[in-house]
């Protein structure tokens, strides 16, 4: 090559350089990367993405949030059964009552409730987790006879919140 040659090369890559082609300047001004700069660097070999130690890092701090938070999610999750238990007893409680004060008996199953349109069907203990589980509290005469259901409770020994026990309630 000779000295010529390598000069006017020299000036043509130094106008370039200066100079953005209209094509680079559109992205640009649009917001996409795709500058002359930065393709060389992506050519060379620089780094585009996340190193293992920074997915590590960030990747603990997730879990370290997580284990934070699972004490007072559950918490949440106990404290909306009990609430749910109190509201199903309430409304257990007030349509035995009103059984009795449309029959003059108290009813022998909960399913007579439903049937009967006190109420759409049988809510189910969200302690225990199900319907049938109910411990079911009879009425007895003068002469120890069973005469229908006069109260119900829940059939989980487990400790409530406030450290009562559920089949207390």
């Amino acid at each position: 090559m000779t000295p010529g040659r390598t000069a006017v090369r020299l000036r043509r890559a130094q106008s370039s350089r200066r100079q953005p082609s209209a094509v680079s300047t559109r992205r640009s001004a649009l917001g996409v990367r795709g500058s002359i700069l930065g393709s060389r660097l992506a050519a060379r070999g620089s780094p585009t993405g996340f190193t293992l130690i920074e997915l590590l890092i960030v990747i603990s701090i997730i879990g370290i949030l997580i284990t934070l938070a699972q004490p007072s999610y559950q918490r949440a999750v106990t404290a909306a059964k009990e609430a749910t238990l109190k509201e199903d007893l309430f409304i257990l409680r007030d349509t035995i009552d009103q059984f009795y004060a449309d029959n003059g008996t108290y009813p022998l199953a909960l399913n007579d409730l439903a049937e009967k349109r006190y109420i759409r069907r049988v809510p189910k203990d969200p302690i225990a987790g199900s319907a049938d589980t109910w411990t079911l509290i009879y009425f007895t005469d003068e002469q120890g006879q069973q005469n229908g259901i006069f109260d119900v409770r829940s059939s989980s020994d487990a400790i409530a919140l406030d450290g009562t026990r559920y089949s207390d309630w």
